[in-house]
């Protein structure tokens, strides 16, 4: 009879334990969990409701199922400015990649003290609003700005070139923003890489690009992805920075979807192109995973 009392006291004692620990489980990711579906999910639910419904008199949404916005997206016209912000997106990412690789490496290579206060220079500016550094490379790339009139003394050039209010203002405004995305998964993943492989390859006699390409490339394969992933996204989406560099005269996917949001009221086919930028975003976190990619680099960083 003691025996049972001791079993069943064990056993209460036992889903005791587990039912707080179970408690406190919910507590902990509740409020995450709660502000995903408020924050994230039920506007994604929104944005695919209202992809399918049809543009209101005076702007807005009006009831009905309708597959007229996704038809609209074939326009030659959006498919051009698709593809060109596909395109610059592939750009910025490899201009990216050869900037930070080496100087990830570069970094990687130096003391804790070297280490803290070149990758403090790299996040320092996201201190300071996007807003207010990309007018600062504003008033640096104008034609009267810091560059050409160095240039114009220098006699490299006789007249200020077109660095801002173009593509290559919209180029070098994401290029810049974008760039701490690409350093710093490159630089964890420089950072956990043994160098004694690259001493036991010199031992062996191979040349410094044959240890490059056979030992280097592949062990910070995982930082190359994570960074192309983390460059390549939002590049297709910060319209602010091609309206500011660019002067509006460079379309990005982002562009097109605040146009029909704010300009042309047509909620419908904006949110049908969102919904389509959210595809091609899933489509290319997919093809990180496929190609050996771990989402958790993606979110530790």
């Amino acid at each position: 009879m003691d025996k049972t009392k001791r079993l069943i006291w064990k056993a209460g004692f036992y889903m005791k334990k587990t039912n707080s620990s179970t408690l406190a489980k919910y507590i902990m990711i509740g409020p995450v969990s709660l502000w995903q579906y408020l924050l994230v999910a039920i506007p994604f639910m929104y944005i695919i409701g209202i992809s399918f419904m049809n543009k209101g008199t005076y702007g807005g949404v009006e009831k009905g199922f309708t597959l007229k916005n996704y038809s609209d997206i074939l326009n030659p016209l959006y498919i051009s400015t698709f593809a060109k912000s596909l395109g610059m997106s592939f750009v910025v990412t490899i201009v990216c990649l050869v900037i930070a690789y080496p100087f990830s490496y570069f970094v990687s290579e130096k003391g804790p003290i070297e280490k803290k206060i070149l990758m403090s220079m790299v996040m320092v500016p996201f201190c300071v609003s996007m807003i207010i550094r990309i007018f600062s490379w504003v008033n640096i790339l104008r034609a009267d700005g810091i560059i050409n009139r160095l240039l114009i003394k220098v006699g490299i050039i006789q007249e200020p070139l077109k660095l801002v209010y173009n593509h290559t203002g919209a180029m070098i405004g994401l290029i810049y923003m974008l760039m701490p995305f690409m350093i710093l998964p490159l630089y964890n993943s420089m950072e956990k890489f043994d160098r004694s492989l690259l001493e036991a390859s010199s031992d062996l006699g191979a040349r410094p690009y044959i240890t490059f390409i056979k030992i280097t490339l592949p062990m910070t394969k995982a930082g190359i992805f994570a960074g192309s992933v983390m460059v390549f996204i939002p590049s297709m989406g910060l319209y602010f920075i091609t309206d500011l560099m660019g002067g509006s005269k460079t379309l990005v996917i982002g562009n097109l979807i605040k146009n029909q949001f704010i300009t042309a009221r047509n909620w419908p086919l904006g949110a049908a192109m969102s919904v389509i930028l959210m595809i091609i975003t899933f489509g290319m976190l997919k093809g990180y995973q496929a190609a050996g990619g771990n989402m958790e680099d993606l979110s530790g960083i």
